[in-house]
């Protein structure tokens, strides 16, 4: 049996790099290994698997900053004590620097986060400076680094100096139940459930309201000149919580018609949202990765990304219509909806490429970083119970 001690802040199935982690372990788990968790918050369902142990650290008064050194500091004295037993180590980014495998699922280097008012930018500054440190020492430590886009890789290289060839690109899975493509009557069930509209087309947007990374701002703008034209008929549908959520609401009462914006707040029912919508809108200013994205793809749906994304390198050709090339343009993102709305094509093309992604799982996606990771032994481990052909669909290391 393999010993392993994964060390990220929330092992959950509820989306972005928590749910990228949460795979990883249970792929671990259900392949025999003991696993070892340190981190804020586990899920049950994971927390409860033959061989997880689970290292809960706090968060102090709920504040993130408060809580990183616990988890730096616990995983020091975890990793201490598994040393013995011949331990694996994968780390997220800055969170530990255990001298093993880190992924890195966001660079911190690569995104300076807008702030307003005196006192919060000089808050938010500090955080950037001090990320930025820990993640340079982190990652230039580490013995391979993991990315989840060339995006990513590319600004581990360039931003935070690691050697390409300590670098491998292993792209997201995917659940294809929980994804998969929407059935005849399923999305007339989804709308019925949540309230919504039989006949009208729906937009949607999911992310922090707040964090000015996922463009909110430049799609609000967008959508103030697409209401204003008498023939466009979609309604936007925004999930996400976050601090400036009260004031997005009060400008779209203000600034919008009657009913052409619902805001959902934080949601876990995200499939079938999916399901009752029509298009994905994601004009990030920086993305990794862009999970939202690549889920909304392999339910079928359109979806309008950023070009820099991560996940905006794996699009086919003839779904550029779809990348925005300037996440600050509102008058480009309104034309680029305005051409998905007149051309219904676009959906067909789609269609083939979400076939693909649909191909590669979760299971593909940690079995290409167990294997990565792997030193000594002469079996990988999961190989007698890999339930899948080994082929990780169209995707493959960078």
């Amino acid at each position: 049996m393999s010993t392993w001690l994964l060390v990220s802040g929330d092992f959950t199935p509820f989306g972005g790099m928590d749910m990228a982690n949460f795979a990883l372990a249970s792929y671990l788990a259900r392949t025999g290994s003991d696993v070892h968790l340190v981190c804020h918050q586990a899920s049950p369902e994971l927390a409860t698997l033959p061989g997880v142990h689970v290292h809960v650290v706090a968060r102090p008064l709920g504040i993130h900053r408060l809580g990183e050194p616990l988890l730096r500091s616990t995983a020091r004295r975890v990793h201490r004590n598994l040393t013995p037993r011949g331990c694996r180590v994968v780390t997220n980014g800055g969170n530990a620097d255990l001298h093993d495998v880190n992924w890195v699922h966001y660079v911190h280097g690569a995104f300076d986060p807008p702030a307003f008012g005196v006192a919060n930018r000089l808050r938010v500054a500090s955080n950037q400076r001090r990320h930025v440190a820990e993640e340079r020492e982190a990652l230039g430590n580490a013995r391979l680094v993991v990315c989840n886009s060339n995006r990513t890789a590319d600004d581990v290289v360039n931003l935070v100096g690691v050697a390409r060839d300590r670098t491998r690109v292993v792209y997201y899975g995917i659940d294809p139940l929980r994804f998969g493509r929407v059935e005849a009557g399923e999305r007339a069930a989804a709308r019925r459930a949540l309230g919504f509209p039989a006949a009208r087309r729906l937009a949607l947007f999911v992310g922090a309201l707040g964090d000015r990374r996922k463009g909110f701002d430049t799609l609000f703008g967008a959508w103030q000149t697409l209401c204003d034209r008498p023939e466009w008929d979609v309604d936007l549908v925004v999930v996400g919580m976050g601090a400036e959520l009260g004031t997005w609401q009060a400008r779209a009462a203000r600034e919008l018609p009657a009913d052409r914006v619902r805001f959902l707040g934080f949601r876990r029912d995200i499939p079938s949202i999916l399901a009752a919508c029509d298009v994905l809108i994601h004009p990030a200013r920086y993305e990794a990765y862009g999970l939202s994205v690549h889920e909304a793809l392999c339910r079928g749906l359109p979806a309008i990304v950023t070009a820099t994304a991560g996940v905006a390198e794996r699009y086919p050709a003839e779904l550029n219509q779809l990348l925005l090339q300037d996440p600050e343009s509102s008058s480009e993102l309104a034309a680029r909806l305005q051409s998905w709305r007149d051309e219904p094509g676009v959906n067909g093309r789609v269609a083939d490429f979400a076939a693909r992604l649909r191909a590669r799982t979760w299971d593909h996606m940690a079995r290409e970083i167990v294997e990565l990771a792997w030193v000594g032994g002469d079996e990988v481990p999961g190989d007698e119970v890999r339930g899948d052909d080994g082929d990780g669909g169209d995707e493959g290391n960078g």
